[in-house]
């Protein structure tokens, strides 16, 4: 079947470079941003019920921009002032450079990893073995990451600051699409929720990451793309291999 339609269960990108953009005028295709699930941060009142002071801890763990928001957010709200020894352990450049704006960057001790894992960044932390850790996360983390420290015995504590809710459809929302494509359990969670008589039918599913990916089989669903792969490490270019073939290279015609 020739895809027409597709729901990226992002938001938009702010990027008019961004890749799927290109694929859109490159294949014909009509590109829908529409987030299926959303960030809620927890209030202060929830935050205290974790008996958790960020007063209290020398270094922090972030894995995602998310918690860099409600992180500060909480410290605000909890009337706490982060001090400027304050170190910052973070999974990726990206996630780093984000704290530029709370913090002078330049300023403050800040590690990030190069391959977007947590594990890239145990050297740094056993370097400084001797701070207490406060690691935030949604109130939904798996707690991969969690055994890695108890194995190397890193002082740490997990802090929920987040969660993540089904963002709901309107009434008059259709889900009139070719492809469907996820990032997160959660999102296939927030599908059969929306449309608890979904039927897939022809409907194509892109699902990205192992989890993402079991959460559709789970669900009694078909998957059609599967993503990163050794073939196609992002999700724009599984979705581009498979458009080459259902739509056709363009210029074959």
């Amino acid at each position: 079947m020739k895809i027409k339609k597709i729901l990226v269960s992002q938001p938009k990108p702010a990027s008019e470079k961004s890749p799927y953009f290109e694929i859109a005028e490159k294949y014909g295709v009509e590109m829908v941003f529409r987030p299926f699930i959303k960030v809620e941060g927890l209030s202060a009142k929830e935050f205290r019920q974790q008996k958790v002071s960020i007063a209290d801890y020398t270094a922090v763990i972030f894995t995602a921009k998310t918690a860099i928001d409600h992180f500060f957010r909480l410290a605000e709200e909890t009337r706490v002032t982060i001090p400027v020894t304050q170190k910052y352990f973070c999974t990726s450049e990206s996630i780093a450079n984000y704290l530029q704006k709370y913090i002078v960057y330049r300023k403050r001790k800040i590690f990030a990893s190069k391959t977007g894992k947590l594990d890239d960044l145990l050297p740094s932390m056993l370097k400084h073995k001797g701070e207490k850790f406060i690691f935030a996360v949604s109130d939904v983390n798996n707690g991969v990451d969690s055994a890695m420290l108890d194995e190397n015995k890193i002082d740490y504590t997990r802090a929920a600051m987040y969660r993540t809710v089904s963002n709901d459809f309107g009434p008059d929302e259709k889900l009139d699409y070719d492809m469907l494509v996820f990032f997160s359990p959660q999102g296939i969670e927030s599908l059969l929720k929306n449309f608890p008589d979904f039927n897939q039918g022809e409907i194509c599913i892109a699902a990205f990451g192992a989890a993402t990916c079991k959460a559709v089989k789970d669900a009694g669903l078909r998957l059609d793309i599967e993503a990163p792969t050794p073939e196609t490490p992002s999700m724009t270019a599984a979705i581009d291999q498979y458009l080459a073939k259902t739509n056709g290279t363009p210029g074959d015609e």
